[in-house]
């Protein structure tokens, strides 16, 4: 499928940036230009805010079964469209195109499950305490316009999460996605506007990151903020929101522990957590970064998944033996050198990759470090590429500290046969997602946050609407 050039989406149009600038959007694998996406000025944003504010009326006063029609339709095209929308997917982002199909795929799975949650938006009826004339209720009503900002890992997969939830709460949404990989927003943006969606519930621009999050930040008709990327942008915009009462959900960034007891399975931890490590190249908010091996199975370990490391096919994501794809720029591998230059530097072990592969595009070698010491920088830094550090500890209560050590708490992992540990984890460990025996497995209908520094509310489950929605008070005499 050829790379189309990008344009904004403004009250259900499609359409050039007032001033006509563009932004080149290059291909991971090559570093040659794919197409050109359209850079918002304050022209658009004025009347992407307008839109959104009207589109808010229409939708707010819509009946959540009219909603969910429109949203399952929109699920329906995802999935119809899957193939054509991965291709875009892996050219501008880099994915193998099975991972670019998956997030495709997952995102019509995401709207729909939405769209029926939207049915159980209740309040209540709560008994006075002094008059059977009296009726209390508490009503739940839409927030209003939304601004969301999303990162270019998962250009799909981060939009579809925030707008799921808001247009099954009954809010509009103006969409700031990321210039790197514009194509798959806006091959879901296009597939609401297909389904019916009402001009101006949805809106999707493009530009100047800082310029665009504090306009529309500090605009009365944005009511409500949700940011997914790095902590240092993540509290930047929170203080922003903060000045102008703006609702806010952030989820920022992890550096997920993996802690495999004494008494695990190798062979299930190694399957299941490899996978995870190395998908989307590492560039993962969840992706498991830090190992913390029992010492009697550290060397046993540390072998099975250099092994598995050095065995991944890493390529262009459009070969169909690619199993690995490119890093999404070279700010990516310049940070790949820095770590691996600075773990040997510290005395950690190289027991896989650690080079960059050609001088085409941003390919960087699957890596695997042992004996990796606590002030290095891959155990303190999040790498966000595939590479993985491993210690070993002696005692359970040992890597629970380390796994607390750092102020993230996104994510983490742990394998262990023992229900005792896995219970000592499941209450110890403080990170919002910990996956127990298994690799990532994210749902609409489970929570999807962190907490610390990793940042605060959910995007899944019954949890994600409830920052959509203003809880209000309302009190009836009857005379």
């Amino acid at each position: 499928m050829t790379y189309p050039d990008i344009q904004l989406c403004i009250n259900g149009e499609w359409r050039d940036a007032a001033d006509g600038r563009t932004l080149a959007v290059l291909n991971p694998a090559t570093g040659r230009e794919l197409g050109r996406v359209a850079h918002a000025g304050k022209a658009d944003l004025d009347r992407a805010l307008e839109a959104a504010r009207k589109g808010f009326e229409t939708w707010r006063d819509m009946t959540a079964a009219d909603r969910s029609k429109i949203m399952r339709k929109a699920a329906a095209l995802m999935r119809e469209r899957a193939d054509d929308i991965a291709r875009l997917l892996t050219q501008e982002q880099g994915k193998p195109l099975a991972e670019a199909k998956g997030e495709a795929m997952a995102a019509g799975d995401i709207i729909e499950w939405f769209a029926e949650e939207g049915f159980r938006v209740y309040g209540r009826i709560v008994r006075s305490r002094g008059s059977l004339a009296l009726r209390q209720m508490v009503l739940k009503d839409p927030v209003g316009p939304v601004a969301a900002f999303t990162p270019w890992n998962f250009p799909i997969n981060q939009v579809v999460r925030k707008l799921g939830a808001a247009l099954a709460a009954g809010c509009s949404m103006l969409v700031k996605a990321p210039e790197e990989t514009p194509a798959g927003p806006a091959a879901l943006i296009r597939a609401f506007i297909d389904a019916g969606l009402p001009p101006g519930v949805l809106g999707l621009v493009y530009g100047n990151p800082a310029e665009i999050s504090s306009y529309l930040i500090s605009s009365p008709i944005i009511r409500k903020i949700t940011f997914t990327g790095s902590t240092p942008v993540g509290k930047q915009l929170a203080a922003l929101a903060g000045q102008h009462m703006k609702r806010v959900t952030m989820e920022l960034g992890g550096h997920a522990p993996v802690i495999v007891a004494e008494d695990a399975d190798i062979a299930v931890a190694v399957k299941a957590i490899a996978g995870s490590k190395f998908r989307n190249a590492g560039q993962v908010c969840i992706s498991p970064t830090r190992f913390l091996v029992h010492k009697s199975i550290g060397a046993e370990f540390a072998s099975a998944l250099a092994k598995h490391a050095k065995g991944l096919k890493v390529g262009d994501g459009l070969e169909e033996a690619t199993q690995m794809g490119p890093l999404a720029n070279p700010r990516r591998l310049a940070a790949m050198a820095e770590f691996t230059r600075d773990a040997l530097e510290r005395g950690a072990t190289l027991l896989a990759g650690g080079e960059r592969i050609g001088d085409a595009g941003n390919f960087w070698q699957p890596t695997v470090f042992a004996d990796v010491p606590l002030d290095a920088r891959i155990f303190n830094d999040e790498p966000f590429g595939p590479m993985a550090g491993i210690r070993t500890f002696e005692t359970l209560d040992e890597a629970i500290v380390e796994a607390n050590r750092l102020p993230f708490g996104l994510a983490a992992y742990a394998f262990t046969r023992s229900l005792k540990n896995a219970d000592l984890l499941a209450r110890r460990v403080e990170v919002g997602m910990l996956w127990i025996n298994m690799p990532a497995m994210p749902s609409a209908e489970m929570p999807f946050g962190g907490v610390k520094d990793s940042g605060y509310g959910s995007e899944g489950g019954p949890e994600a609407l409830d920052a959509y929605l203003n809880v209000r008070a309302v009190a009836v005499m009857n005379v």
